[in-house]
């Protein structure tokens, strides 16, 4: 039986296309695209088979260059501190995967993060390289997180976000709102914000919609529950510092926290509890949620 063709985002794989030059060799350009890697590092990934031709086959270290040819590699952050949180999964089947996310994981490698982040620990925890998130929740959020574990089934369980056909509800403790109307939905049209990894709310059509109810109250501290219907970046944490109640140890809304370090005794009053859909392949009503709790 043939082997199936290979997919880099299956096996976390990075993809470059070899940019113009005159580089004899394909470790040369590597070399000189990414000056932050040394010449000995990307032999030693060579050599291990952590760099790999459109094929999916390691390379040699005397391959020639080619403009255009497509590599994979795979990310590697040397000394990679460790996150000291657990993640726990929820429910596991040939087409699903459910995790409870800790805060402060990230769910895929970005940055600093490759080995510590939530696919990858789940990846070598149920043995399967084919697992990938059907969403994503931020770093500094706990909560719920759906991964596909069968390329076979994934676009059935992908097209539940697109189409809204998955309802989400979140939880947050933030300042009280006495005087605001609740529930109550907020559209706005997000953006991106200063500095860089932070979003704003501009002017023009909304793109982004939240339902936001209370429910339970404590004295000057309220918890939400948050539904949104659409799902941008920092959606939920921009809307409630918008509403007058930054959600609580938020380092980035409503204002940055300058050197803001992790504070895993403070993490982010932000949860993903529930998820809630129809089964795309049985039609099974299916309904997840968070065992993780926010204390006041």
């Amino acid at each position: 039986m043939l082997n199936p063709p290979f997919n880099p985002a299956e096996h976390q794989a990075s993809t470059l296309y070899l940019p113009p030059g005159t580089w004899p060799t394909v470790l040369d350009c590597l070399c000189a695209h990414f000056r932050a890697i040394s010449r000995e590092q990307w032999l030693d990934r060579i050599a291990r088979g952590r760099v790999l031709d459109a094929s999916g086959a390691p390379i040699s270290p005397f391959l020639a260059y080619k403009e255009g040819l497509r590599i994979h590699y795979f990310r590697e952050v040397p000394n990679e501190t460790p996150i000291p949180v657990q993640e726990a999964i929820l429910y596991a089947d040939e087409h699903l995967v459910v995790a409870d996310k800790p805060h402060f994981l990230p769910v895929t490698p970005a940055g600093e993060y490759v080995e510590q982040t939530l696919l990858r620990r789940l990846i070598r925890t149920l043995d399967n390289p084919h697992l990938v998130p059907l969403h994503r929740i931020d770093r500094h959020t706990a909560g719920l997180v759906l991964f596909s574990a069968n390329p076979d089934s994934r676009s059935a369980y992908q097209s539940l976000f697109p189409t809204r056909k998955i309802e989400k509800r979140y939880e947050a403790i933030a300042r009280a709102l006495p005087d605001l109307e609740l529930p109550r939905v907020h559209k706005s049209r997000l953006v991106e914000g200063e500095p860089f990894f932070r979003m704003r709310e501009g002017e023009g059509v909304s793109n982004t919609e939240t339902l936001v109810d209370v429910c339970e109250k404590n004295g000057d501290l309220w918890r939400y529950a948050l539904y949104p219907v659409t799902g941008k970046k920092h959606q939920l944490r921009v809307h409630m510092a918008a509403l007058g109640a930054g959600i609580c140890n938020d380092p980035f809304y409503p204002e940055v926290l300058n050197d803001a370090l992790d504070d895993y005794a403070n993490p982010l009053k932000l949860l993903a509890q529930s998820l809630r859909f129809a089964d795309p392949l049985t039609g099974q009503e299916r309904c997840f949620e968070s065992r993780i709790h926010l204390d006041w």
